[in-house]
């Protein structure tokens, strides 16, 4: 694929003339793993095909991004984690009348998530919203382009896979808000919360959340990973600890942090710093910084 690299505009025009001709293939994946903290499997499209994912996800997300909650925060302009996390502080303020009263939070995670999308539900949650044939065409070509199973799975490194999770799980979303009627809501990718001053509640809200899950999505949540917590005990999500007067970083990541800061990546970490009460951790970091740099 270097040449692709090398002759662009050539490969461009043929490639245009490809999907003009409706003879376009999907190239193999490369395979490989991360640990970001957890071990993950990255499935990477050539040059090529990268090309065509970044055109496509350009024309459908201003189409498709518009449908989506306000409090869904992956993978989206002006959203993202940190925002995540604010907000999910926000509403804790919020429905604890400013730290007066104790809440709970149920914290959920969807079970292997990205291997579990099924491809004709995918398809057609997204012709409910596209109506174009030869974009129809396409779209289905690079969702059938990866299989975890047969039929099923999205793979992890595809900037489409973000966009179409969004999408699938634009129906979870829909029915939290709409249906359950569950005012403090939000969701990261495959994780989200629910807050309320009613344990009861939430527990009676998981239950059918999850019977929507299998029923709509062929999904189902991580046994393990349900878990609820008072906000003086601190909710942890997305690698912070959101508590009554404060914003802690998770034991794991300060640790991980601390282990392998240095000067080129020094910077990275003091911004994840900045949206946590995270002052000490900083000056053992610098302390850290100061005494390699006489070794």
């Amino acid at each position: 694929m270097r040449e692709f690299e090398f002759n662009l505009e050539d490969n461009l025009f043929q490639l245009h003339q490809e999907l003009k001709d409706k003879i376009y293939c999907h190239a193999p994946y490369s395979a490989f793993y991360v640990t970001d903290p957890k071990l993950r499997n990255i499935h990477k499209a050539c040059v090529r095909d990268r090309v065509l994912h970044h055109a496509i996800f350009r024309i459908l997300y201003p189409i498709l991004d518009e449908q989506f909650i306000f409090d869904s925060y992956s993978c989206r302009l002006n959203k993202g984690s940190h925002r995540a996390v604010r907000r999910l502080k926000s509403f804790c303020c919020k429905i604890s009348g400013n730290n007066s009263a104790n809440i709970t939070a149920v914290k959920c995670d969807v079970k292997k998530f990205f291997d579990s999308v099924d491809h004709s539900i995918l398809l057609q949650l997204i012709q409910k919203r596209i109506c174009d044939e030869d974009a129809l065409w396409l779209i289905e070509l690079v969702i059938k382009s990866f299989r975890a199973e047969k039929g099923v799975g999205l793979p992890i490194g595809n900037v489409t896979s973000q966009l179409f999770a969004n999408i699938y799980l634009n129906e979870l979303d829909r029915f939290a808000k709409h249906t359950l009627k569950i005012k403090y809501y939000l969701r990261y990718c495959d994780d989200f919360v629910l807050l309320s001053k009613n344990r009861e509640e939430l527990v009676q809200a998981v239950n059918k959340v999850s019977s929507f899950l299998w029923k709509c999505l062929k999904l189902s949540l991580h046994p393990n990973k349900i878990i609820f917590r008072k906000y003086h005990q601190g909710v942890d999500f997305l690698g912070y600890i959101v508590r009554p007067y404060c914003v802690n970083l998770r034991t794991k990541t300060r640790r991980r942090i601390l282990q392998r800061v240095n000067k080129r990546n020094h910077a990275s970490y003091w911004g994840v710093l900045k949206h946590c009460n995270g002052y000490k951790i900083k000056k053992i970091m610098d302390a850290k910084l100061e005494k390699n740099s006489f070794i």
